[in-house]
């Protein structure tokens, strides 16, 4: 049975669904006006590997992670670079899918967009203004009205009256609570809008995913997801506004995943830390990214930094290494057996990847072991790791592929390496030790491993 921690209630609690063996989660993507950040990458990494790990324990998933593909952001960029905002979300969407791709994640069941569901999303407005939760000013602009709703705080943990405390309400403002918060923009000169029952306008940003999710999920669903940051206002609102229109409980289960930083500050353009899931997969291999990211648990910070991304790079060689010259069987094993469990348990435990990991090790360390004195038993071992940690995403390359393949912006490439290893055979054939050191030297000082044996000379990546 696996217990996760919910942000609504703040207690765990097992995973139960309102359809048997069938888990229907949302998770709340990206505004398409710029390319995907670190941040970013920890959201898709952890609800890739959380609905991996689902459908491999049998679990029947769908998964709709959407795409804001109108919005303040891609407006404001739009003006900047003189495209169109379709253009730029268009854009934008398509490098987010190249990024999901670089990374190895499996799509999501569906990507929903908010100019894809402007119906509905008026739908949803007009039920709420029958309902009296919701009011159009004057200006065109429609409004949610916060006091309407007695639990709205619950989420985050917050009071009315501590969210009203010092606020004013502007002499033009049309909303008649500074807390009430926009549900329609009425139309702007030059920008995007759709016909609608309050005049010419736009969805604003928390009515898109209540209308998404419920019209891909039902009026309630299993689980929603998505980053700590979203969980206030956006999610607050969303269970607000979703649970005025349809009466039904709108999730079971909420799950926020933790903020990143870089080098111990918060990740942002300003203090020029910014990185871009591209600007790191430069850098290091999409799998020692995912083994960084599922090293730290999922609600906890994640402190990104070149000693951490080198040490993820490190551990995830130790376990291809173990995996290496070694043939998998399906033979019984105990001590696979009791692995598995312990794996399980682990994952039970709110998706303790860290502790999952730590399995994986000591797997591997009894695999290399084993290696030497019994081929049989090694191999049950490898073939229980493999499977194990595939079903977090992991180890899901050859050996060979992984220790050898990711040069980076600046390391020699495979091809160079053969031909320097080739260099330094023909070197020590013609006793020429000194020129076979250099060239030793010299791989080493490019972060190359040599591995010397009665075989031949392996070599992969430090």
């Amino acid at each position: 049975m696996i217990e996760l921690h919910d942000s609504l209630s703040g207690q765990r609690q097992p995973l139960k669904t309102l359809e048997p063996d069938h888990v229907r989660l949302y998770v709340c993507g990206v505004t398409a006006y710029d390319y995907c950040h670190l941040g970013h990458a920890r959201v898709m990494i952890v609800f890739d590997m959380f609905v991996r790990y689902l459908r491999a324990i049998g679990w029947r998933v769908t998964y709709v992670r959407n795409v804001t593909d109108i919005d303040d952001k891609i407006i404001n960029r739009a003006n900047e670079t003189g495209e169109t905002p379709e253009a730029i979300s268009t854009r934008f969407t398509e490098a987010m899918r190249e990024d999901e791709a670089a990374l190895g994640l499996k799509a999501p069941s569906a990507e929903p967009t908010a100019t894809g569901h402007v119906d509905q999303i008026i739908a949803m407005i007009e039920r709420l203004i029958e309902n009296g939760a919701a009011y159009a000013s004057d200006n065109g602009d429609v409004y949610y009205d916060v006091s309407t709703f007695d639990n709205y705080g619950a989420l985050s943990g917050r009071r009315l009256a501590d969210l009203r405390a010092g606020e004013r309400i502007a002499v033009n403002e049309a909303k008649t609570d500074p807390l009430d918060f926009v549900l329609w923009k009425a139309a702007k000169p030059d920008e995007p809008s759709w016909d609608s029952p309050w005049g010419q306008g736009r969805p604003g940003w928390h009515i898109e995913c209540s209308a998404m999710s419920t019209h891909c999920l039902g009026a309630s669903f299993d689980i929603h997801g998505g980053g700590l940051d979203l969980q206030f206002p956006h999610h607050e609102n969303e269970i607000a506004q979703s649970e005025a229109a349809t009466g039904q409980r709108y999730v079971t289960t909420w799950m926020h995943n933790g903020f990143v930083t870089v080098d111990d500050e918060k990740m942002s353009k300003s203090l020029g830390n910014f990185l871009t899931i591209r600007d790191v997969l430069a850098k290091y291999d999409a799998e020692s990214v995912r083994y960084f990211v599922l090293s730290t648990h999922y609600r906890s910070p994640l402190a990104y930094n070149v000693d951490a991304m080198d040490a993820a790079t490190s551990a995830l060689s130790r376990l291809y290494t173990a995996l290496r010259d070694v043939a998998p069987n399906d033979a019984q094993s105990e001590a696979a057996d009791a692995y598995e469990a312990r794996f399980t348990d682990a994952m039970a435990d709110d998706l303790n990847t860290p502790a999952a990991i730590a399995v994986l090790f000591e797997m591997a360390r009894d695999c290399q072991r084993l290696k030497q004195d019994d081929c049989q038993a090694a191999g049950a071992i490898a073939a229980r790791l493999a499977l194990l940690a595939g079903r977090i995403g992991l180890l899901e390359q050859s050996p060979q592929v992984f220790l050898q393949g990711h040069a980076g912006e600046e390391g020699l490439s495979a091809d160079t390496i053969e031909a320097m290893l080739q260099e330094r055979r023909d070197a020590r054939a013609a006793k020429n030790f000194a020129r076979a050191d250099e060239i030793r030297d010299a791989l080493t000082a490019q972060n190359i491993v040599l591995e010397d044996g009665p075989d031949g000379t392996l070599w992969r990546r430090g």
